[in-house]
């Protein structure tokens, strides 16, 4: 697919838009100010593969907390920030990689424009990030109910406040709870500008249901060459949505590191216990960094076909399975025995 080309901008050592690789976003949900539990939250959500995070800054001690808190992780950290323009000032002399805030929730041009300078001379992008539960009064009555036109409008206005102060390193989300309203947001202001598009779909909901928000609507703008960076919203452990995440990104194409693994939804041919065998190889392979394809097939209709296209799997027979190599049988195993030979010839590729 043609991924359209935004504007190039640097979050640290992290690069959004333009051809750069589509990043993996979260925040943390402990309190910034408790420092040693965001670094752990943060050192975990890292390991986990997240490429950028995010903090609330929702005061000083907050604000103070980032000098610390930047010197002990390894990604860059995301201040967000409402309506008080001092915490930006703050979180920037802090270190801070980016902020999110919204330039016209800051009070006057003179203080967009103390924020802007301080960001523009240490190279810190600013996130405008809108959403269908924050509209402006105005915005609101001149539409009558949240809309893409008055999403997209909210959003542009923030952006032309920056513009306004000769402020251009802008990253742009307009995210809602609705997914169709959010898909059609995106696409409306594509049309319009060339900034980097930060997708999510906001208060997604819970692991299950937010996961499946998320997948429809982050995954169709990407299918249509829209976004640059991503953000799953889930009521859960942060870690989660950095796994959904990467796997939006795996099913579109766009990220091919780590296991890819496809199963088959069983029927009534199959023979082995494939459900609890796909389910285990999965979570086995969870932090498995090989860049490989994994087949767990039931039965040989399917199955030979999707492990010669697979690096390595299995079709299942009778309490038995046969394991593939790039097509090729390697040999026959018995079920009880698939998980381990299967485990022991992924580690030996």
């Amino acid at each position: 697919m043609l991924r359209k080309k935004t504007k190039k901008i640097a979050v640290g050592d992290i690069f959004i838009g333009g051809d750069s690789p589509i990043s993996v976003q979260s925040m943390t949900n402990t309190d910034t100010r408790n420092v040693e539990a965001t670094v752990s939250q943060i050192l975990a959500l890292e390991e986990a593969g997240c490429d950028i995070v995010r903090c609330a800054v929702k005061d000083m001690e907050a604000a103070s907390a980032i000098k610390e808190i930047v010197t002990k992780v390894n990604i860059p950290v995301v201040a967000d920030i409402h309506f008080d323009y001092r915490l930006a000032l703050e979180s920037i002399k802090n270190g801070i990689s980016a902020l999110r805030i919204n330039p016209g929730n800051i009070g006057d041009l003179e203080r967009v424009r103390a924020v802007a300078s301080k960001a523009k001379e240490r190279h810190i992008p600013i996130r405008i990030g809108v959403n269908s539960g924050s509209l402006e009064k105005e915005i609101l009555n001149k539409y009558k109910k949240v809309t893409k036109e008055a999403l997209v409008e909210s959003a542009l206005n923030h952006v032309k406040i920056l513009e306004a102060v000769d402020f251009n390193d802008i990253v742009i989300s307009i995210k809602s709870s609705d997914v169709v309203t959010m898909v059609e947001s995106y696409k409306l202001a594509s049309s319009l500008c060339d900034y980097p598009m930060h997708l999510g779909v906001t208060e997604a909901g819970t692991i299950w249901r937010g996961t499946i928000k998320s997948s429809v609507g982050i995954g169709a703008l990407l299918c249509e060459g829209i976004g640059d960076t991503i953000r799953v919203s889930l009521t859960g452990d942060p870690l989660e949505e950095i796994k959904v995440g990467k796997e939006i990104l795996k099913s579109v194409g766009y990220n091919n590191s780590g296991i890819q693994f496809v199963s088959c939804p069983t029927c009534g041919r199959t023979e082995i216990d494939l459900i609890n065998i796909a389910n285990e190889v999965e979570a086995k392979l969870e932090s498995c960094k090989k860049n490989i394809k994994v087949a767990i097939m039931g039965c040989i209709v399917n199955g030979p076909g999707e492990a010669r296209e697979a690096d390595i799997g299995i079709a299942g027979g009778n309490g038995e399975g046969l394991i593939f190599k790039k097509g090729q049988i390697i040999r026959k195993v018995k079920e009880e025995d698939l998980v381990k030979e299967l485990l022991q010839e992924i580690e030996n590729l």
